[in-house]
């Protein structure tokens, strides 16, 4: 898997281009919600890079719970990626330059996810390349140093960045004042003999998480629960700017939004694989996430404009959570 240049020192894990990258469809054109949060849609196109199916690890996307200021930060357990991929990730201590760690991790194999500054992240143009100084989860596949290119899984593709954006990245030009804390740091460790479930067994390996995480999601429906909580958001809201509506948007409705359409994005892969009767609970989660999106423009729309917002559509997705879960607990028991 891992391959290294002897002329040019470039290390890189799997063999891909970021010119004829194809993302996984998760991440295609027509999904409601292009991205979700950038560790889950890392991991994706991670898995996705190294020959995986990424559908069989989110049965966790189920169990996502309403956490009283937002909901759930959802991302794939790291037990679960390990024993359907047979990859093993591991927080890494950063005691050298960050680029001396890449560098050399990526040389073992290794893909490294870090937190990078997107304001240096070609790919993040329009939202923060060289607008806002942002931290967002890539994972490295490829680096040279020498010649200060990278290759990164970001967001929802693969991507590349050089010159002097690798220098700002990697604090090529100096050390990072003392006041800069190091970033979060992971390594990604691939194990080429290990047992990976395959075809039938991957699909069985899914089903098993499924249940348990159908039996770790709420008891009672959170959606009242939010729906109380953002009618006490709702006036400081209307006096912020769209700057407070981003920020809590992403922490609330992008976040369960994006996250059942991933849900419903599992069912529908284990009902192509042959699992009967998940279309129902598919459709009501579907309806969670489009609704999801509406309400989104929606609140927008009322902030900018002062005026008052249905909170009806919290009801809606409430009811539609209440029959996804009626529909795999009474299948699934």
């Amino acid at each position: 898997m891992c391959w290294t240049s002897p002329e040019k020192k470039t290390h890189r894990v799997a063999a891909l281009e970021a010119a004829t990258y194809q993302r996984h469809p998760i991440h295609g054109e027509n999904r409601t919600w292009a991205e979700t949060n950038c560790y889950t849609d890392l991991l994706v196109e991670m898995l996705h890079g190294l020959g995986h199916e990424p559908c069989a690890v989110l049965p966790y996307t189920l169990a996502i719970d309403f956490e009283g200021d937002q909901w759930t930060f959802f991302k794939p357990p790291h037990t679960e990626v390990e024993s359907l991929y047979g990859v093993d990730i591991q927080e890494l201590a950063l005691w050298r330059p960050l680029v001396e760690h890449v560098r050399d991790q990526v040389a073992a194999g290794r893909i490294v996810l870090v937190e990078l500054d997107s304001f240096f992240l070609p790919d993040t143009a329009g939202t923060a390349y060289k607008i806002a100084h942002v931290k967002t989860a890539v994972g490295v596949n490829e680096i040279d140093v020498e010649s200060r290119h990278l290759g990164y899984f970001h967001n929802n593709g693969y991507f590349e960045v050089s010159g002097d954006d690798f220098d700002e990245l990697f604090h090529m030009n100096g050390l990072p004042h003392d006041r800069m804390l190091p970033p979060f740091c992971e390594i990604a460790k691939i194990s080429e003999g290990a047992a990976i479930p395959r075809g039938p067994r991957l699909v069985e390996a899914s089903l098993a998480l499924l249940d348990r995480h159908l039996a770790r999601a709420p008891r009672t429906n959170p959606f009242p629960r939010f729906r109380a909580q953002f009618e006490r958001d709702l006036e400081a809201l209307m006096a912020a700017d769209i700057g407070a509506f981003h920020k809590y948007s992403f922490a609330t409705l992008r976040q369960y939004g994006a996250c059942f359409e991933l849900a419903g994005t599992c069912l529908g892969w284990l009902g192509d694989n042959g699992v009967d009767g998940l279309g129902p609970a598919r459709a009501a989660l579907a309806d969670i996430s489009q609704t999801a999106k509406t309400f989104q423009f929606q609140l927008a729309r009322s902030m900018s404009r002062k005026k008052a917002l249905d909170l009806a559509p919290i009801d809606a997705m409430g009811a539609a959570w209440d029959r996804a879960m009626s529909e795999l607990r009474g299948r699934r028991g």
